[in-house]
């Protein structure tokens, strides 16, 4: 008896698990909330891209249409400009700029090698059929160098 306890408990931590990388935009997350569940998956990101698949889920309807469909997206960050996020060692928030409708954070990332790089990410309301007061990521500009630590 105590066998299957155990084994029930291993798959429902495992299930659990591989619905985590696939958070859906719901209207109760912060927008705060919401770039983070995309930074921890592009830091977390795997062989099979499934961080990247999770930072689409939270691109703004607007933003899809300039960067997309997914497989141009994927491209998109393996540049130069934002393969940093891909695997980085640690990444702040800092708010800048708040409106009801739209917010820009500072975000430093800390790469493996200990450089910081800055960008500047705007979250906005959406539009979308499903989730029409949800935050999504509608632009992230190219990254600003600001040193290594010591």
């Amino acid at each position: 008896m105590k066998n299957i306890f155990i084994f029930f408990l291993l798959f429902l931590s495992l299930s659990t698990l591989g619905n985590a990388k696939n958070i859906k935009p719901k209207a109760n997350l912060s927008s705060e909330e919401v770039i983070l569940i995309q930074l921890n998956a592009l830091k977390n990101n795997d062989t099979n891209d499934s961080g990247i698949e999770q930072t689409w889920l939270f691109a703004h309807p607007k933003n899809k249409l300039a960067t997309g469909p997914y497989a141009k997206f994927k491209k998109m960050l393996y540049d130069p400009h934002y393969i940093i996020l891909l695997n980085h060692h640690s990444h702040q928030l800092n708010l800048t700029v708040s409106s009801a409708t739209e917010k820009i954070y500072e975000i430093k990332i800390t790469t493996k090698d200990q450089r910081h790089f800055f960008y500047e990410w705007k979250v906005e309301i959406g539009s979308e059929k499903n989730c029409k007061s949800c935050w999504f990521t509608s632009a992230v500009s190219f990254p600003q160098l600001k040193g290594k630590n010591i």
